[in-house]
C-alpha cells in the first residue's frame, strides 16, 4: 500500500521531516487533502493542551498563551497559510484582471491589503483563543479550529473548483477530491466534535460547536468562490486563506457562545 498520499499530507500541512512522496498525482493529492485534518490533529492537541496547562497553572494571561499557540502553529506550518492569506488579500483587493492579480499574489512582498487582513485575522484569533483559554476551553477550541481549517481546504478541492494556474499546489489538488468524499468527511468531523463537546458540556455547547464548524466551512467556501470568480480558480495561496478564515470563524463563534 502506497504511503505517498500520507507523505504529501505531512509535507504540505506541517514541517515534520519525512521522505518526499515517490509520485504526486491525482490519487496522492486526493489522499493528502482528505488526510489533512488527521495529520494536524495531534500537533494541535499537543499545542492546545500545553498552553492550557500553562494558563491554568501559572499567572500567564490567556492572551499570552494564545499568542504562544499561534506562534507554535505558524512555525509548525512554516506560516504558509498565513502567507497565503496575505497574498490572497492583496490579489483580490487589487481590483486587477485575473492574470495581474495572480502575479501580485506570486510576489514575495506583502501589500496593504495583505498587511491589514493578516493583522486583523491574527488579532481575532489571539483574542478569541485567549478568552477561551481563560475559560479552560482553549485546547479543544484550538483543535476544532485547526481541523476545520483543513476541512475548508478539502472542500475547496472538489471538482467544481478549477485551478487558477497550470502549475503549483493548486493545480495538483484542484478537483482531486470527489464532492461526496469531501462533504462526508466534513460532516463526520462536525458530528464527532459536536458529540464530544455535547457529552462534556451539554447540548447547548454541542449546537454551538456544530454551528461554528458549519459556519467556518461556509466562509472558507466563500473565499474559494471569490477566488474562482476573480482569479479563475484556486491556488495554494487561496487554500491557505480559506483555512485561516475558517479557523478564525470557529474561534470567534465559540468565544461568542
Amino acid at each position: 500500500m502506497s504511503t505517498d498520499g500520507l507523505r504529501l499530507a505531512i509535507g504540505t500541512f506541517t514541517r515534520i521531516p519525512i521522505p518526499a512522496p515517490h509520485a504526486v498525482g491525482r490519487r496522492e493529492a486526493r489522499a493528502a487533502m482528505l488526510l489533512g485534518p488527521i495529520v494536524v490533529l495531534l500537533p494541535a492537541l499537543a499545542i492546545g493542551v500545553a498552553v492550557q496547562v500553562l494558563v491554568n497553572s501559572t499567572p500567564t494571561p490567556g492572551l499570552v498563551g494564545a499568542a504562544l499557540a499561534l506562534a507554535a502553529f505558524a512555525w509548525l506550518t512554516r506560516a504558509l497559510h498565513l502567507d497565503g492569506l496575505a497574498d490572497t488579500a492583496d490579489a483580490l483587493g487589487s481590483g486587477r484582471p485575473a492574470a495581474q492579480a495572480l502575479e501580485i499574489a506570486r510576489r514575495s512582498d506583502i501589500g496593504p491589503f495583505g498587511v491589514v487582513t493578516l493583522v486583523l485575522v491574527l488579532l481575532l484569533q489571539a483574542f478569541a483563543l485567549g478568552d477561551l483559554l481563560e475559560r479552560g476551553a482553549g485546547a479543544g477550541a484550538l483543535v476544532i479550529a485547526i481541523v476545520a481549517a483543513r476541512l475548508a481546504m478539502t472542500i475547496s478541492c472538489t471538482p467544481w473548483m478549477p485551478a487558477a494556474r497550470p502549475s503549483g499546489l493548486g493545480a495538483v489538488v484542484a478537483g482531486a477530491v470527489p464532492g461526496w468524499a469531501a462533504w462526508s468527511t466534513a460532516i463526520g468531523w462536525l458530528l464527532l466534535f459536536a458529540g464530544a463537546v455535547g457529552r462534556a458540556h451539554g447540548s447547548a455547547s454541542a449546537i454551538a460547536t456544530a454551528a461554528a464548524v458549519a459556519a467556518s466551512l461556509a466562509l472558507g467556501m466563500a473565499v474559494s468562490l471569490a477566488a474562482r470568480r476573480r482569479l479563475g480558480g484556486i491556488t495554494g495561496d487561496t487554500l491557505g486563506a480559506a483555512g485561516e478564515i475558517a479557523a478564525t470563524t470557529v474561534l470567534v463563534i465559540l468565544v461568542a457562545t
